[in-house]
């Protein structure tokens, strides 16, 4: 017989407490303790500790143990077979968080048509069937293997999906669905654990890949227990500008591949588009020049990429001056102007700095300084850069140029699009050579 066991969890970290706390006790939230009651059963324990197989509990030793080999599935979306690192894997269980209308069912649902020869089932928890055949419709042909289940209960999707052994499982999204187990609402912590390692072991179980969407929180992390990453084989992030056409999908965890790669898509009237070139998408070629912008040559992964980088620098107006980055990093932009006003001489203590990458795009490349110190010496000066020119380096505190590596890719790619002009702090004769911002200033006097 079942017996019920009342709990309080923490909302924020998962810590749970017998009694009600104001103050969560490990990541000190506050308000954050909700009452979850839990079934527990003797009978179901001990079934448990029977159906162990053997084979699993004995001691194995390594030096004589036979790796399996597995061939990757791929998904026919190469930007998404990049990121994963060369296709699925059987048994993979991939998450993917990002925020609301970015694209993230888009991409699922792509992944669904174009798998056509597959056996597919997609678990809709936030949609209804005639809401996802309407987008369907629209996407591409729909196949007679794909199957769509709007079944919560996490017990009662398990056995359909025992019974229909799907070569695809692709859950939209983890918050949605609930355990028998608990008697809390879905999307709390609790259900969010419970739900996601019943599932990872039906994967395991059918040896299919299984894509789970989740929800993000204000601060960008995805929702529910930090234990939910850990359980997973692979997490993916999809970011981009909601006003913006360009979207990446980086990896932040991969136990079968690279971390390294991105991919890129365009969001467009019927779906997403591999964006093959990017760099030739970030930046424009405008037919006359204008002060305040410079091309960056950056690394995404391994993968060099041309971006805009664009500065406005005005007299400020209100006595305190303003500081707005989008895309990039504020505390580095303020650490920028100090060195390009102690060792360039530039005053901007009393001005306006706003700089913007363009495409929506957040670069976390250091080798971005270079281009982002030139728009705003562009714009400062009232100076305009030659379109035939970018830049790619990292600024010290010093003023130096600091080299950054993979600048032979840098300069080829460079190259490619027609560029003639590369400063950095390169040794390459095909590179203009800096060593110090204040070179950089003369320059482009």
């Amino acid at each position: 017989m079942a017996k019920t066991k009342t709990q309080y969890i923490c909302q924020a970290c998962g810590a749970s407490s017998p009694k009600w706390l104001g103050k969560c006790p490990q990541c000190g939230a506050w308000n954050s303790m909700e009452e979850t009651v839990m079934q527990t059963s003797k009978a179901d324990k001990r079934q448990a500790a029977v159906n162990f197989d053997d084979n699993q509990t004995k001691l194995h030793q390594l030096k004589k143990v036979q790796p399996d080999s597995y061939s990757r599935i791929p998904s026919k979306i190469g930007e998404l077979d990049r990121v994963l690192g060369g296709g699925m894997m059987p048994g993979s269980v991939v998450l993917i968080g990002g925020e609301p209308g970015i694209g993230k069912s888009t991409l699922l649902l792509q992944l669904t048509l174009q798998n056509s020869d597959k056996k597919i089932v997609y678990v809709a928890g936030e949609e209804s069937t005639a809401q996802i055949k309407d987008r369907a419709d629209r996407l591409g042909e729909i196949s007679d293997n794909c199957f769509i289940s709007t079944e919560l209960i996490v017990e009662n999707l398990n056995e359909q999906l025992k019974k229909e052994k799907p070569a695809l499982i692709i859950v939209d999204s983890i918050q949605t669905l609930q355990s028998h187990n608990l008697e809390s609402i879905p999307g709390t912590i609790s259900q969010i654990r419970e739900t996601a390692y019943q599932l990872i072991n039906m994967a395991k179980y059918l040896n299919v890949p299984l894509f789970l969407v989740g929800h993000i929180t204000k601060s960008g992390n995805i929702a529910g227990p930090k234990v939910l990453e850990h359980m997973v084989d692979t997490v993916l992030q999809f970011e981009g500008e909601h006003t913006g056409q360009l979207r990446l999908l980086r990896t932040t965890k991969n136990r079968f591949g690279s971390t390294a790669e991105i991919g890129v898509f365009e969001m467009q009237q019927n779906g997403l588009r591999e964006v093959s070139n990017p760099s030739e998408i970030l930046v424009q070629h405008y037919a006359e020049q204008l002060t305040g912008t410079a091309v960056a040559v950056v690394n995404e992964g391994i993968r060099p990429l041309m971006v805009e980088v664009q500065a406005l620098v005005s007299p400020a107006t209100y006595g305190t001056p303003q500081r707005t980055a989008n895309g990039y990093n504020p505390k580095r932009l303020n650490m920028l102007l100090a060195v390009l006003e102690k060792r360039a001489g530039l005053k901007l203590s009393t001005r306006d700095v706003f700089v913007n990458i363009a495409g929506g795009l957040k670069i976390a490349d250091t080798a971005i300084d270079l281009a982002m110190a030139a728009a705003i010496i562009s714009s400062y000066l009232d100076l305009e850069i030659s379109p035939q020119t970018c830049f790619s380096g990292e600024i010290g505190l010093a003023g130096e140029i600091r080299p950054v590596s993979r600048m032979e890719q840098r300069i080829s790619e460079a190259r490619r699009l027609g560029y003639k002009k590369v400063f950095t702090r390169s040794t390459n004769k095909s590179g203009s050579n800096l060593t110090d911002i204040r070179q950089l200033v003369k320059q482009l006097n």
